[in-house]
């Protein structure tokens, strides 16, 4: 099977998603071609099988998917996507922010930067629900919550301020930023999961 991974390269940290996913893609051996490339317009987004939404700042990268024409390609998009910090926030289907245009992908309710300003980022070991090799050290940088999630959202991780890790469907969503500390277990995790 071929997998073409496309990382929205419209602002945030592009390149270590993209250094993550080739990582990953090498630990779990997919037998055909496999392929990641950034994401800038719907001609890209029409190449890929999966997505990944990088951290970065949700309301510039919202104004951004709207300025390249990408908003409804990507509320059609029939493969997974791979959602990290604002990627989360733009995830949702109600964001506590108006300036925000939510995709709806994921039926869950965000709060953006339920920690603060920068200076409350902070890192912590948090165990993921059917993740074996121990807690995954998870670093948090203005970081968003989920306040609640609809039936069909499997949560995977929470930390005492709320839900920090979902998954629905093909898509996976996460408040803090797996593709920062070398461990690609949620990458390889969302791979195996495209390939099912």
């Amino acid at each position: 099977m071929d997998v073409k991974i496309g990382v929205l390269a419209l602002q945030g940290n592009v390149s270590e998603h993209i250094d993550a996913f080739c990582l990953a893609l090498d630990r779990v051996k997919i037998r055909g071609t496999t392929e990641v490339f950034e994401v800038r317009s719907p001609a890209d987004l029409a190449r890929c099988s999966a997505l990944a939404i990088p951290g970065g700042e949700s309301t510039t990268i919202s104004r951004l998917i709207d300025k390249n024409h990408l908003y409804e390609p990507l509320c059609k998009f029939d493969g997974g996507i791979f959602a990290t910090c604002a990627g989360m926030v733009l995830m949702a289907t109600e964001v506590n922010d108006p300036r925000i245009r939510p995709l709806g992908l994921i039926d869950m309710v965000v709060d953006r930067n339920a920690f603060g300003r920068q200076r409350e980022s902070f890192e912590t070991d948090i165990p993921i629900k059917e993740m074996e090799g121990g807690p995954f050290h998870a670093i948090f940088i203005r970081a968003p919550i989920a306040t609640s999630t609809g039936t069909d959202v499997n949560v995977l991780a929470r930390i005492d301020q709320g839900i920090v890790a979902v998954e629905q469907g093909k898509h996976m969503a996460f408040s803090f930023h797996p593709e920062l500390g070398g461990d690609t277990r949620l990458h390889e995790r969302f791979l195996r999961m495209l390939l099912i």
